[in-house]
């Protein structure tokens, strides 16, 4: 089904070539360890793949902030041997609100702008993307090819019907695809072994470019300090964030990298550069993909608006909004439509069973929510010994655009979700001007300031100075001091 989300890239103005100042840096310097040279199959497997992967990311973001981290990505992955020269790797700025950074053969690189912004020097940015080219470098992604044709990948509503409710059992495999796997490649998740493997790489890949190989904990400790906020923000267990998930346990491995990279560690981190070059970048969601502001999601472009159930969180994708509790999956979707109702059910019952399983409701009800012409669809599905509710509600916004709601739960407990469905409206247009991005202000602390009032300047209603300290690496007893440069979270002007 087409993605809830589309993706228009800004007209950022591009200042040019943005030539990377590596002062004591190795540009293209002697190569650290040696990989297998890129072949041409792996390099058409790259250039295949990588559309679907921007479009599934949010699309490639343009401009300096992008230049910048192209330059940085370019001379670390160099060091891999992958190729001899820069200009063979493509590394892409993502307009993805999650932490996420994966490579794939062929000399792709990818960093989300989230979890750029969530570092606090050069030297990390070059530790994330290094650990990524280390990946490649050991051809780590060709085993995980094979187990993806060994077992059919998850499809538009997998992750809902295989999550933490309901595990590996029968309904969790509904909906399983082989379609594209390269893209689906980049998020499966590597072994431990691989894991720090990758992480060794990396740091010799650090080494060699001249950069502090202590880079490597420094970002692992902060990406272990975000989820552990996102997880208390949210109420849940502290389950990894999306490059977390694929790099399980990120806080265990910090002192596995500070021993990597040995007692005697040096190099320039780039603190002042990084931060000058990412300064104005767009930090959460991006109101071109719709955006959650505590319990409520709202579109200002698709021009609607929900609410999450109490005790239910929200993970806004370019794909799909997830909304997940421990009682029941959803996800907020739209396809093609024709005007039939009946006809949009079916068919989002058919994608959820795929080519594997036949899926139908049991039964198809009109109703009206908020002034919408809607229905729903229910059906109730064996799995694993055990019954459950697979339900969508669709909602009709004109004669040929439709949205709906996948959800799952166990047998009879539909109605958990009922005041989320009962809450999808269309929002005016003073509504949707009124929502505006965040993005990251950096800025340099003056004799007086404190990590308290600084954090008063954070553009959220809660948790603000624990937001502040971790979007600047900074442990729960650390000070500011003048002419220090910090990031802050403000909302974009109109």
């Amino acid at each position: 089904m087409p993605p809830i989300h589309t993706f228009r890239a800004k007209s950022m103005a591009l200042a040019g070539a943005c030539t990377l100042a590596l002062t004591g840096c190795t540009m293209g310097g002697p190569i650290a360890s040696a990989g297998t040279p890129i072949t041409q199959a792996e390099a058409q497997q790259g250039a295949e793949a990588d559309p679907q992967i921007k479009a599934e990311f949010g699309g490639a973001m343009t401009g300096p902030q992008a230049n910048y981290v192209v330059s940085v990505g370019q001379n670390i992955a160099v060091q891999s041997g992958l190729a001899t020269s820069q200009g063979a790797f493509k590394v892409t700025l993502l307009n993805s609100s999650v932490n996420n950074a994966f490579a794939i053969p062929g000399g792709y690189v990818y960093v989300t702008r989230q979890l750029v912004g969530l570092m606090n020097n050069e030297a990390e940015l070059a530790a994330v993307l290094g650990h990524e080219v280390g990946h490649v470098a050991a051809r780590h992604s060709a085993r995980r090819q094979q187990n993806a044709q060994n077992n059919a990948l998850l499809g538009v509503l997998g992750q809902v019907l295989s999550g933490v409710l309901f595990g590996n059992s029968a309904l969790g495999q509904l909906g399983q695809q082989i379609s594209s796997t390269v893209p689906q490649l980049a998020t499966l998740k590597y072994s431990r072994s691989q894991e720090l493997e990758a992480d060794r790489l990396g740091v010799q890949y650090l080494n060699s470019a001249g950069y502090d190989p202590r880079a490597m904990s420094t970002l692992l400790n902060s990406l272990a300090q975000q989820n552990s906020l996102d997880a208390q923000l949210q109420g849940r267990d502290a389950r990894m964030p999306e490059w977390a998930s694929t790099h399980p346990d990120p806080a265990s491995r910090v002192q596995n990298a500070l021993q990597l990279a040995g007692p005697n560690a040096a190099g320039v981190i780039n603190r002042d550069t990084f931060l000058s070059r990412i300064d104005g970048i767009v930090y959460g969601d991006d109101p071109e993909q719709g955006v959650i502001e505590g319990d409520r999601f709202i579109h200002p472009k698709l021009g609607l608006t929900f609410t999450a159930p109490d005790g239910f969180y929200m993970v806004n994708g370019t794909q799909a909004v997830s909304i997940n509790g421990n009682s029941g999956q959803a996800q907020l979707s739209t396809g093609a439509y024709n005007g039939n109702m009946d006809s949009y059910i079916r068919q989002v019952f058919q994608a959820i069973g795929g080519s594997e399983q036949t899926l139908a409701p049991q039964s198809i009800n009109r109703t009206t929510v908020n002034g919408l012409p809607a229905a729903v669809g229910t059906a109730r599905v064996t799995s694993g010994g055990n019954q459950v509710d697979v339900v969508v509600f669709a909602y009709e916004f004109s004669n040929n655009r439709a949205f709906h709601f996948a959800a799952v739960t166990a047998a009879g407990q539909t109605g958990v979700f009922s005041p989320m469905f009962n809450s999808m409206r269309k929002i005016s247009a003073s509504e949707a001007a009124a929502v505006t991005p965040r993005m990251v202000d950096v800025v340099t602390v003056s004799s007086g300031d404190t990590v308290q009032s600084l954090s008063r300047r954070m553009a959220y209603q809660d948790a603000q100075e624990a937001r502040f300290r971790v979007l600047n690496g900074l442990s729960s007893g650390e000070s500011l001091r003048a002419g220090q440069k910090v990031k802050i979270v403000v909302r974009a002007s109109n």
